[in-house]
């Protein structure tokens, strides 16, 4: 990797949007950047950059690649590619901001930038698992960071109320924040708690969590972009396991008798299949194949002594 005073050094050339999109893109692997928080390749994520540095609309066509740039937008371009190459900011903590879908999501560094299979999960297969959907009226997000798929939940069932648990005071700030933009303040509602400890002793139709799963020595592996989120929202303890271990023996009290768990447990698939055989998880597919949401029903956890 080139010494960060060289790496943008080329850029005083480009003075153009598409200039600009087919170098930053070959910069990424020169940096050793990572992807994955908020684009899968280099091209969609210099162009997303790029579009919102430059306050572009992100549906603009390809016009925009003759855009010429000022000097002010230049250098504004620059310094932003800079924190992200050189530093390893992730994109989403440079735009403060996440997509699920067609859904914004304010985000900073007290919150792990959202990404999860429930976007496809919850409006293609959720329904499918309860005896009648419409008639849904509480639901929780379990481990909700920024309250991303709290939201998403209300969105889906309009006439539930929804809770959003974590442990983290700031994550619930940001939580808040999402809360308030979508307009969903008195159906959301925000509990601090260590997955069910603190939060009132209701029951409920769906409970819905992406939790902490990372092994800690994983963690302790991630590169740099990753090791910027809060440890908090990724270390699941040794095996991974420990906050799922917990949700899975509280949720026997927590679900109505047709209520359902669904957890999303990234690489955990063989380790959960072994430690809760006697659960008899389901496994979701999703459209990447990785398949790494369960679902338990209220009936297999009611006689299940973990």
């Amino acid at each position: 990797m080139k010494p960060a005073r060289d790496l943008l050094a080329g850029a005083a050339r480009w003075t153009t949007f598409g200039d600009w999109l087919r170098g930053a893109e070959k910069l990424y692997a020169k940096a050793g950047a990572t992807l994955g928080q908020v684009a899968m390749g280099a091209h969609d994520e210099a162009l997303y950059l790029l579009l919102r540095t430059l306050d572009l609309p992100l549906d603009s066509d390809e016009s925009v690649l003759k855009k010429k740039l000022t000097a002010a937008e230049h250098a504004k371009v620059t310094a932003v590619f800079r924190r992200r190459l050189v530093d390893h900011v992730p994109a989403g903590y440079l735009t403060r901001e996440a997509w699920l879908g067609e859904h914004r999501f304010y985000v900073d560094e007290r919150v792990i930038i959202p990404r999860s299979y429930f976007l496809e999960i919850i409006p293609e297969q959720l329904d499918g698992w309860l005896p009648d959907p419409k008639k849904v009226t509480r639901v929780v997000d379990v481990c909700t960071g920024s309250g991303c798929l709290a939201i998403l939940l209300a969105k889906h069932f309009p006439k539930a109320a929804v809770d959003a648990v974590d442990l983290s005071p700031d994550a619930l700030e940001v939580a808040a924040i999402n809360v308030k933009a979508h307009r969903l303040g008195k159906r959301v509602t925000l509990h601090r708690s260590d997955v069910f400890d603190a939060v009132p002793a209701v029951k409920y139709d769906v409970i819905l969590s992406n939790p902490p799963y990372e092994p800690s020595a994983h963690c302790d592996a991630l590169p740099a972009e990753f090791k910027q989120e809060p440890r908090m929202a990724l270390d699941g303890g040794g095996d991974g396991l420990d906050i799922i271990r917990k949700l899975l023996r509280q949720a026997r009290t927590r679900l109505q008798p047709h209520g359902i768990v669904m957890i999303e447990v990234g690489g955990l698939m063989a380790a959960m299949n072994r430690e809760f055989a006697a659960l008899d998880l389901h496994w979701l597919h999703t459209g990447d194949g990785s398949d790494c949401v369960c679902v338990v029903h209220a009936a297999r956890l009611k006689g299940w002594r973990g």
